[in-house]
């Protein structure tokens, strides 16, 4: 089964024009992510950002102030690395976590930390948050937002997971799943936006574009603190 065969969204994804006439780069080596904005329609780039942009939970820090502030860090890395060859872009940094009870839950480190999260989620309720930042290197001005969706995930028996674990499905997912993945034993609870779970709020994202000129804020691009929008 393809990706776009199992996300119907994927056929409907909304679409706005750019704010600036920069180049849209996404800071992300993310397929999923990648392969959202594509089934949308835009033309970007692709430049990663530097592994150092992720460093680590802050003390006390919440699911939705990790992945804000991680956005921005790498939307910032790539933006300062693009600045610095004296070029533009319009920049998206996003990171992804679950967060069940308060608990965040990013990557699994391999099938054993992979199985105790998915244990953690099995019949349970929990959420997934995009932290999103849209940044213009032309005008120094950036976009910072949380989209969060509810999930339920059945009670998984040991035949489910075990062939989940096996299928090796789970690296380098947050929460160790893919709602993308094919699963029954997912569903978004309220109409949450599917494509924030898998990475890219498509819907949120194409009103950041449309509204970046009311929503953007002047930002030191060496500040570690993301200018989140209220």
């Amino acid at each position: 089964m393809k990706f776009t065969d199992h996300l119907q969204l994927m056929q409907s994804l909304p679409q706005s024009d750019l704010p600036t006439d920069e180049p849209l780069i996404l800071a992300s080596g993310s397929p999923r992510r990648a392969q959202l904005l594509k089934a949308a329609g835009y033309e970007f780039l692709v430049q990663p950002a530097s592994d150092e942009a992720e460093c680590g939970l802050c003390s006390r820090e919440t699911a939705p102030e990790l992945v804000a502030r991680y956005a921005y860090r790498k939307a910032a890395d790539v933006a300062l690395k693009i600045q610095g060859k004296n070029k533009t872009g319009l920049v998206i940094g996003a990171d992804t976590v679950a967060s069940v009870y308060g608990q965040i839950l990013g990557k699994p480190t391999d099938q054993q930390h992979a199985e105790s999260m998915l244990r953690r989620l099995s019949g349970r309720r929990h959420d997934v948050y995009t932290g999103v930042c849209v940044w213009s290197v032309a005008t120094n001005r950036c976009v910072v937002e949380v989209v969060r969706t509810e999930l339920k995930m059945k009670p998984l028996t040991d035949s489910m997971l075990a062939n989940y674990l096996e299928s090796m499905m789970w690296e380098g997912k947050a929460g160790a799943f893919g709602f993308q993945d094919g699963n029954d034993w997912l569903e978004i609870v309220d109409s949450g936006s599917e494509s924030n779970v898998v990475g890219l709020p498509m819907e949120r994202l194409a009103e950041i574009f449309a509204d970046f000129d009311t929503l953007a804020k002047a930002i030191n691009p060496f500040g570690e603190n993301p200018p989140l929008s209220k």
